[in-house]
């Protein structure tokens, strides 16, 4: 691409979030942002989103919890995390020291879990969260929230009254139809929406004919699930007046780009990571220079700038 001289805005503003770039990492891939220093400048991320947080330490499944599919990879890490305290004495004092801003995920196993998490990290310098919906409701049977139109209402109303920044609901693919979900969220008080989650996945050992995955199913990532995700994005973008944060596949600039012009505000950059520690950066810096190449003055100028024939 040919560079410009002209100055591009490359700013985005994400509830009261303002992020310096569009470009996010994506929970349970980037681990908690500090194992990437080596890699890449932190600080050149529009925000690092850190892998799932419970109210107490998880340890996960065991293995086997990853594989690799054709186009992507299926995980079942099994959400594992050290718990809100020990992120927030071990990991928070360290990421604090970059200007770049921390969402935390959380999750939970019931409402209680998700408010107590929540309202733990509201006077702590995370600058918003990531709620993920689509963990099993254990009080209803492993039902997941995504697909519980009551529980995301309840959930939401006791995060805001404890959680004053940044609340952005992370949606499943696997649910029903994702664009009525993030109406409800937008209704109930969420300030964004990411979407989209892992899609449900299995893979089996054809000499042992048993799952590969410990946990038999997994979630699937990579680009293989960029055309789902990049469409689900799109119609939920023309639903919703909050930001949309496109998820799924997304391994280069172009990608995040197509993402943008179908409705996202920002993207979030996940398998890639595997491949290439420093894709996030690699990302923002090419959304600049197309911006710059094309003389588009601001990335907002190309949401949602998708025209049809």
């Amino acid at each position: 691409m040919k560079k410009s001289t002209m100055k591009t805005d490359t700013s985005v503003s994400i509830g009261k979030l303002n992020l310096k770039n569009p470009v996010m990492t994506a929970s349970g891939t980037f681990g908690y942002g500090l194992e990437f220093k080596d890699f890449l400048d932190l600080e050149a991320l529009g925000a690092i989103v850190v892998k799932g947080i419970a109210l107490e330490p998880v340890l996960g499944n065991r293995p086997q919890r990853i594989v690799e599919t054709a186009s992507g990879m299926l995980n079942a890490i099994g959400l594992q995390n050290i718990g809100v305290e020990k992120f927030l004495s071990d990991k928070m004092p360290l990421l604090a020291r970059y200007k770049t801003p921390v969402i935390a995920n959380i999750y939970g196993t019931d409402v209680k879990d998700y408010v107590a998490v929540a309202e733990r990290l509201a006077d702590s310098a995370v600058a918003g969260i990531e709620v993920n919906i689509s963990c099993p409701n254990v009080k209803k049977g492993g039902l997941q929230f995504a697909a519980d139109r009551k529980a995301i209402i309840k959930m939401l109303g006791g995060i805001k009254k404890v959680y004053k920044k940044t609340v952005i609901m992370k949606l499943s693919p696997n649910t029903g139809n994702i664009e009525d979900i993030a109406l409800l969220c937008e209704d109930y008080g969420a300030d964004a929406v990411s979407l989209i989650n892992t899609l449900v996945g299995m893979a089996v050992d054809l000499d042992k004919k048993t799952p590969v995955l410990s946990n038999i199913y997994g979630g699937l990532s990579g680009p293989a699930i960029k055309p789902v995700a990049l469409a689900m994005v799109h119609k939920t973008a023309k639903r919703v007046k909050i930001p949309v944060i496109g998820i799924g596949g997304i391994m280069n600039y172009r990608d995040a780009l197509e993402f943008i012009i179908a409705g996202a505000s920002a993207v979030q950059i996940g398998t890639a990571n595997f491949r290439d520690p420093a894709a996030p950066v690699k990302v923002a810096a090419g959304i600049k220079e197309y911006l710059e190449a094309n003389k588009i003055k601001s990335v907002k100028n190309l949401i949602k700038t998708l025209k049809y024939q």
